[in-house]
């Protein structure tokens, strides 16, 4: 990876649809000035340019673009663009950030390591147990790996797609694991006697109303996990908090995602308790 460490200017952007209120634009904004640097992060949605995502990802490519982010749905696709150095992420077959070096992009998952920090970061030691997972495109293959990594019993994996599923199973099972892994033809079946519940997918996100889950599927599970956070207090959340359970805000995934990120991006060092309490407290438009 090239050292930017005397640069004082970053160009960075975000890839993906329905991006309007993402708040990475703020938050690497923010770490910028932790560092003295000069940061432009710009919202890039392919259909409001006009364009492909191959498209703007090749703009981004020869266009002073230091990196990306990149969300849904274009995960997978950008995994297709890179070259991938770690042989976890090319397992996972999707990529949420890419560096555009000299001699081509790479790409890296700060999904994966983003969850895993923010489930130790509410949940600490204790082991996820059995878990449901909903939607397993480019997030809920991040969040999948990150579950064994975490030392999860099971995992039951759901998608109205269930050839994704089955697909992602298979690359579970080749980690060679202790982890059993199951395809659910339904969340409500997948979710009883799991004790973690989790949605991978845009149900609840702003522009996606709803929920994955019926409520009276939480009962008996022990925490839930939604990677949208826009809104942060999803209906899927509040019904797994009035039903008892630990409920990790996909805001905590923005949070870690980004900070690691911003360390691919920069080689910069963040004090994340500063850069927690000015996200909470700025209130510029962004």
């Amino acid at each position: 990876m090239s050292s930017i460490s005397t640069q004082r200017r970053l160009r960075l952007g975000l890839i993906g649809d329905n991006i309007a209120r993402s708040r990475s634009p703020l938050l690497h904004r923010l770490a910028g000035e932790q560092n003295g640097m000069d940061v432009q992060y710009d919202r890039l949605i392919p259909r409001d340019l006009g364009e492909d995502f191959d498209e703007v990802f090749a703009r981004c490519a020869g266009g002073g673009y230091r990196g990306i982010n990149v969300t849904y749905p274009y995960k997978e696709k950008a995994a297709a663009k890179v070259s991938i150095e770690d042989p976890l992420v090319r397992a996972i077959g999707a990529v949420n950030t890419v560096l555009f070096e000299s001699d081509g992009p790479i790409g890296w998952n700060t999904d994966y390591t983003g969850f895993m920090a923010a489930y130790r970061s509410a949940r600490g030691d204790r082991a996820p147990g059995i878990c449901c997972l909903i939607g397993t495109g480019g997030v809920g293959r991040a969040l999948a790996f990150g579950l064994i990594e975490l030392g999860a019993t099971e995992i039951r994996l759901v998608d109205r797609d269930q050839a994704k599923a089955e697909a992602l199973a298979v690359d579970l099972q080749k980690l060679g694991g202790a982890a059993r892994i199951v395809v659910h033809p339904d969340a409500g079946s997948a979710a009883r006697g799991a004790q973690g519940l989790l949605n991978g997918t845009p149900v609840g996100m702003v522009g996606y109303g709803g929920t994955p889950l019926p409520a009276e599927a939480m009962a008996g599970a022990d925490w839930a996990f939604d990677a949208v956070y826009t809104p942060v207090d999803t209906r899927f959340l509040t019904d797994a908090a009035a039903a008892g359970l630990d409920v990790i805000s996909g805001y905590e995934l923005f949070f870690f995602q980004g900070v690691h990120a911003w360390t691919l991006f920069s080689g910069k060092p963040l004090d994340e308790h500063a850069l927690r309490a000015s996200l909470i407290a700025d209130d510029r438009v962004v």
